[in-house]
């Protein structure tokens, strides 16, 4: 069985690299890795194919900087390409990047079976093209795989019983690549030592989504509320370059030291010893929930209500005040170990049994 992964942005390549290491266990699957190129910049990208011993992408198409039609349109043209070359049995898309539109458009236009690993998954907010992008990938794939009972619930909602897909609840890969990588990353990153963070209590924040960096009134909210807190707590801001660039376009300062993007060991090692996470990336609020972390989400809503149900995850407050309360309250509380939500570490594993059994 050949089966074509597409993969461009950061959260993929972790995700990738929990199901590929499952497939490369499967003698009857044979795997083509297609790198769209979304993320480029060489913290962003190459360094996650080095630190998670990921398979040199088969394929490069180095699209990144454009609109989102452009991206995608150039994304479309160059997957169809590969695929009707190398006529594969799947096309593996994840998430809900622009790279996981345009892997699952191709295939699907040239009759090819797409699986879709995080499907279901809905924030309800049609203004993110995050949300655009799982709708539309979830509506033409062929198998849905699925992290939660939520998701579940979300595609029996719009009807996807009646439709010819397969829809499978298997947990969450992401847990399965941060059980992996840990002792790894525990041996090999120098990161907390390196920012002096041994035995201080820090705040790890990341803001890179359009809706707080393409909203100038809420770009200035978040560095103001920012600027607050670190009054009171060391902050640790890996600062993704689209982020950086806005700041300064605006030009807004910050009171402390942003760090640049991290690798995904150091990111681990982050998660590990900080105090609280505020985000407002989907992967990093499961990442913190996986460290027994609570998270401040940087957005109105979130694709994944479990954890706000479960109140491991509170979105964020609209004002900086209540912003610094709402730390305050989460940094002194206890977490409930006892709650177990994406599946235990077994997500990859039921993938590349399913895929190769069907």
């Amino acid at each position: 069985m050949k089966i074509i992964t597409v993969i461009g942005a950061r959260p993929q390549f972790v995700k990738a690299a929990a199901v590929s290491r499952a497939f490369a266990g499967q003698p009857g699957i044979e795997e083509k890795i297609i790198h769209t190129g979304q993320h480029f910049d060489e913290n962003m990208s190459a360094v996650f194919f080095r630190e998670m011993d990921l398979p040199t992408p088969h394929y490069s198409l180095n699209i990144n900087g454009l609109s989102h039609g452009a991206m995608t349109g150039r994304m479309l043209e160059g997957i169809e390409t590969i695929i009707q070359n190398e006529k594969p049995d799947w096309v593996l898309v994840y998430g809900d990047t622009n790279s996981t539109l345009a892997g699952a458009l191709a295939a699907k236009k040239l009759h090819h079976r797409v699986a879709h690993v995080e499907a279901g998954l809905r924030s309800f907010n049609l203004k993110m093209p995050e949300e655009i992008n799982r709708i539309l990938t979830d509506r033409i794939s062929d198998v849905l795989f699925c992290p939660t009972e939520a998701a579940v619930q979300n595609l029996r909602q719009e009807g996807f019983p009646r439709f010819p897909c397969r829809v499978e609840q298997v947990g969450d890969v992401m847990q399965d690549a941060m059980l992996h990588y840990l002792p790894k990353s525990e041996r090999e990153s120098q990161i907390v030592a390196k920012l002096n963070l041994a035995g201080k209590p820090f705040l790890l924040v990341t803001i890179h989504r359009a809706e707080n960096t393409d909203d100038p009134a809420r770009l200035r909210h978040l560095v103001t509320a920012l600027n607050t807190l670190s009054q009171s707590y060391n902050i640790v801001f890996p600062l993704h370059p689209r982020t950086r660039k806005k700041i300064k376009d605006l030009e807004l300062t910050l009171n402390f030291n942003p760090i640049e993007p991290v690798g995904y060991l150091d990111m681990i090692q982050l998660l590990s010893h900080c105090r609280l996470v505020l985000t407002d990336s989907g992967g990093l609020q499961k990442e913190a929930y996986f460290f027994n972390k609570y998270c401040i989400t940087l957005r109105e809503e979130t694709e994944w209500v479990e954890l706000v149900e479960y109140g491991f995850n509170r979105l964020a407050p609209l004002s900086g005040q209540d912003l610094l309360a709402t730390v305050e309250a989460l940094v002194q509380k206890p977490f409930d170990h006892s709650v177990e939500l994406y599946g235990g570490g077994k997500a990859s594993e039921r993938i590349a049994t399913f895929l190769l059994e069907t």
